[in-house]
């Protein structure tokens, strides 16, 4: 894949400016039983005790496995769905317990792009007016001409012309519709954008123009990007930094640049390992971290180190004690006891 890299952080983003602060977050989903008296039984820990922080202009890459919880944490950042705890301060709010009508006025300042660019869009609805829909909500539709050429200077933002206004979503190219989904997102000028995978239902060809998209618009307005993914190769092309997400936890959050050079946490590890290299020389002589074993259930995850059961380097230690996510320097940070606190500079 060819794609520009990502986009520098926009000027006066200092190291203090959080656009977004997550917060030993936490989403739980109620397992129950019965029929007429339901009873909670257990809960799926979807999220359990995420925290990170997003500066303005910046993208911050979130990766694993299926059913990790990345997708689960995006919908829970910009309020889909509600957090059972922890806290989540956008813009020096805390959003966390917000009801709907107060988040509807804070969603001009986030939004979302979906990752299936067939199922995002209602196919009886033209073009125009799925872009314009987040005007209208919002009461930005009364004048209809300033509405018009609001709809035709996002499609031309996102590189469609502006009679495609008129057409309908079949009558697009999956890589078109995704345009289409990122100028809806972009109606009302928010400062972050969550991505949910938003190029892996596309052609490999297509990927690159829309992350380049994602680059030039970031450049452009400042955005700041959470950004879902699964491909390593994507989110090494568009992240400022990286977090690992594996069983709900974060276990490891770093650079782009330090994650791929000396990733630290073995299921990291394992990630880049599985990874492959152009250069067949290369490829053969790498080390590989070979992880065994299926990912436990998130309605009983195991004791200690959710990691431990299929780690190669887990002790009594990692099945006992469950590791916190510690500062390692450079900012970076680890949940392994592998690196415990002691090993700060």
């Amino acid at each position: 894949m060819t794609a520009a890299g990502p986009a520098p952080i926009a000027r006066g983003a200092a190291s203090d400016d959080a656009l977004l602060r997550v917060e030993d977050l936490r989403v739980h989903f109620p397992v129950k039983r019965g029929i007429l008296f339901q009873r909670q039984v257990g809960a799926v820990k979807a999220v359990d005790g995420v925290s990170f922080s997003l500066k303005r202009g910046e993208t911050l890459g979130l990766v694993g496995e299926s059913g990790c919880g990345k997708s689960t944490t995006g919908l829970a950042v910009i309020r889909m769905l509600t957090p059972t705890g922890g806290r989540i301060v956008f813009e020096g709010e805390d959003v966390a317990g917000h009801d709907p009508a107060t988040m509807r006025r804070l969603r001009r300042r986030m939004q979302m792009v979906y990752q299936d660019p067939y199922g995002s869009l209602n196919p009886r609805m033209k073009v125009r007016d799925i872009v314009g829909e987040p005007l209208e909500v919002h009461g930005f539709d009364s004048d209809r001409n300033a509405y018009r050429e609001r709809v035709a200077s996002l499609l031309a933002m996102v590189g469609l012309l502006p009679d495609m206004a008129d057409r309908y979503p079949h009558e697009f190219s999956g890589g078109q519709r995704q345009r289409i989904g990122i100028a809806r997102a972009l109606a009302l000028e928010p400062a972050l954008i969550v991505c949910d995978e938003p190029v892996s239902a596309l052609d490999v060809s297509i990927q690159a123009q829309v992350i380049n998209l994602f680059v030039e618009l970031q450049q452009r307005m400042g955005l700041a990007y959470m950004f879902i993914a699964h491909d390593l190769a994507v989110v090494r092309h568009i992240s400022h930094r990286i977090a690992v997400m594996y069983l709900g936890r974060i276990v490891e959050i770093a650079t782009r640049d330090a994650l791929y050079r000396d990733p630290l946490h073995p299921y990291t590890r394992a990630l880049m390992s599985a990874v492959p290299v152009a250069d067949p020389v290369v490829e053969a002589r790498r080390a590989r971290t070979v992880v065994t074993g299926e990912v436990p259930s998130a309605l009983n995850p195991p004791s200690g180190c959710r990691f431990h059961p299929r780690c190669p380097q887990a002790t009594e230690v990692c099945r006992q004690l469950d590791p916190s996510l510690v500062e390692q320097g450079s900012g970076r940070a680890v949940a392994c006891h592998l690196y415990p606190a002691s090993a700060l500079p």
